[in-house]
């Protein structure tokens, strides 16, 4: 399987597909859309470093390389940072199954952390998949690993289902 292609971001507002654009979308399209390059990456992925490597239906990658911009004052990477990836994978997870007209939030999400990468470690992976999506929730679980499989942190998340 060929790497997907190196994602483009929205620079405005105007470069976000418009919500009738995304409102004709499911998840997996939308998700496959944007790994596909065809549709922008969320500006939030470049400040964050990460980006979307895998889509399947109940199944999203990140991935990400944790530098120097996201440590903490001890010099470790910052427990944010895993969580922002975790959330994003669990949420994108629960949005790969959603159809036409349908959206989530995060109603609340927990992540454990279980091993310290330093920065620059190597890109770690964001594996999130849906334990179950019905019409008004979603339930998703995400690990990450890096390369050896090595898992660094875990998490599950809740979500709200709504339509747009």
């Amino acid at each position: 399987m060929s790497p997907p292609p190196e994602p483009h971001f929205a620079d405005r507002a105007e470069d976000l597909p418009t919500p009738a654009e995304v409102r004709a979308l499911s998840g997996i399209e939308l998700l496959s859309e944007i790994l596909n390059g065809r549709l922008p990456a969320a500006p939030f992925c470049r400040t964050v470093g990460f980006r979307l490597a895998e889509v399947a239906e109940g199944r999203v990658v990140f991935e990400g390389t944790p530098g120097f911009a996201h440590c903490n004052p001890l010099g470790g990477v910052h427990g944010g940072w895993f969580g922002t990836l975790l959330d994003s994978c669990m949420g994108c997870a629960v949005h790969s199954l959603l159809p036409p007209g349908r959206a989530y939030t995060t109603l609340e999400y927990k992540v454990s952390l279980l091993r310290a990468p330093v920065p620059g470690a190597g890109p770690l992976s964001a594996i999130g998949e849906a334990v179950r999506v019905g019409r008004r929730t979603g339930v998703a679980e995400g690990r990450m690993v890096d390369a050896q499989g090595r898992l660094y942190a875990q998490g599950s998340t809740t979500c709200l289902i709504f339509g747009l």
